[in-house]
């Protein structure tokens, strides 16, 4: 259940990455936008290393380029750019999630033994 989670999270967030803005719900500020892709990616790292428990590395990676080639399709659109800056904000939640399932996976290993 958790890789159709992580699958079709990952396609929602494409396809909402790549819409024209004006169909998107108007943001309040840049830093509002910032936080919106620091918690998509939050959601999506999570749900990756909840559906990939054992590839830490390679869910933290794969999400890390997703966000690469979101920005990168964002700039081959007329409606769209990309921003480095947003990049920055779907890492800081990439890395955010990878944290805490390593915390999480710590904790509950310490319980077992």
């Amino acid at each position: 259940m958790f890789k159709i989670v992580f699958w079709l999270s990952l396609l929602g967030i494409f396809n909402l990455s790549l819409l024209p803005g004006e169909q998107l719900p108007p943001q309040a500020s840049q830093i509002w936008d910032k936080a919106q892709h620091a918690i998509g990616f939050l959601w999506l790292g999570l749900c990756g290393h909840l559906a990939y428990p054992a590839h830490t590395l390679r869910v933290l990676i794969g999400v890390l380029l997703a966000g690469v080639a979101i920005e990168l399709a964002q700039a081959l659109t007329p409606w769209r750019h990309g921003d480095w800056q947003d990049w920055v904000a779907d890492a800081v939640g990439a890395i955010a999630a990878t944290t805490a399932w390593l915390a999480w996976q710590r904790a509950t290993q310490t319980t077992r033994t």
